[in-house]
């Protein structure tokens, strides 16, 4: 009973409130008759939309977490080590005794993101199950890569593109890797850079024994980063890309190693 006192003052004094609140309101319309009331109908609107919009932000950031931390969960399974028994560092942890269990088990948890969100991460999704399928299905798997490299979301097509490239340098369709890999390069994106897919199409020129192709292009990537600089002028620092060209460049051709710009001296410079 006492319950239902409380609950039924809280109603009362709802209805007080709202009472007062019309009473406001209708007193507020009389002073702003014709054009002030539209005024005043056009604000409640502006409110309104304004708690509307609020609304959806809190929803949409809430599901962006969420589906945030479903691809987080889906690429620690796809980045599991193979082991036939647990990680000492994660005792509790999923154990995979072969690439391919490891494979289906990542499709499976992918899977769910694209079932229940949105883009970019039911692209970025895609992508993953493309790439873990070549384990599977490799067949399937090519083919989800060509669909996901036409994507809208960038970064997931671009990395699409970059693993159908790879796939088809390991099934020795040299031309077609080339193909993509000079797509690639002049995207000029910071996803796969220019010089990581020129590294990789210098690979596929030395396959094809086009030694002269190959050692043009490593030279090329090794003496612009030599050259780069920042807007003070001071040396830019080599990437990786760059790094390994150099050590390809001066094995498959010392001469041409030779001629490449010096490197800049590393270090702090004593005052």
């Amino acid at each position: 009973m006492a319950k239902y006192k409380k609950k039924r003052a809280r109603e009362l004094q709802h209805d007080k409130f709202r009472d007062t609140a019309g009473k406001l309101f209708d007193r507020l319309s009389d002073r702003l008759e014709g054009k002030g009331q539209a005024i005043l109908y056009g604000l409640a609107g502006i409110i309104v939309l304004a708690l509307v919009a609020g609304a959806w932000i809190k929803w949409n950031n809430r599901k962006t977490d969420e589906a945030r931390r479903a691809l987080g969960r889906a690429i620690a399974i796809a980045t599991t080590p193979v082991a036939t028994t647990a990680s000492p560092a994660s005792p509790t942890g999923p154990t995979f005794t072969s690439e391919q269990e490891r494979a289906q088990k990542a499709i499976e948890e992918f899977q769910k993101v694209v079932a229940k969100y949105g883009d970019p991460y039911r692209t970025e999704a895609r992508y993953f199950i493309a790439s873990n399928l070549l384990y599977v299905d490799r067949e399937k798997g090519l083919s989800e890569l060509v669909e996901v490299s036409k994507a809208s979301v960038v970064e997931a097509a671009t990395l699409a593109k970059f693993a159908l490239a790879q796939a088809k340098e390991e099934d020795g369709k040299y031309d077609e890797a080339a193909r993509l890999y000079i797509e690639l390069a002049a995207q000029n994106s910071t996803v796969v850079t220019p010089e990581t897919a020129n590294l990789a199409l210098a690979n596929v020129y030395e396959k094809q024994g086009k030694k002269k192709e190959a050692a043009d292009l490593l030279f090329n990537i090794v003496d612009a980063a030599r050259k780069a600089r920042d807007n003070d002028g001071s040396p830019l620092p080599e990437s990786a890309a760059a790094r390994e060209a150099a050590e390809k460049l001066q094995k498959l051709d010392p001469d041409r190693y030779a001629k490449l710009t010096p490197e800049a001296p590393s270090g702090n410079l004593p005052f």
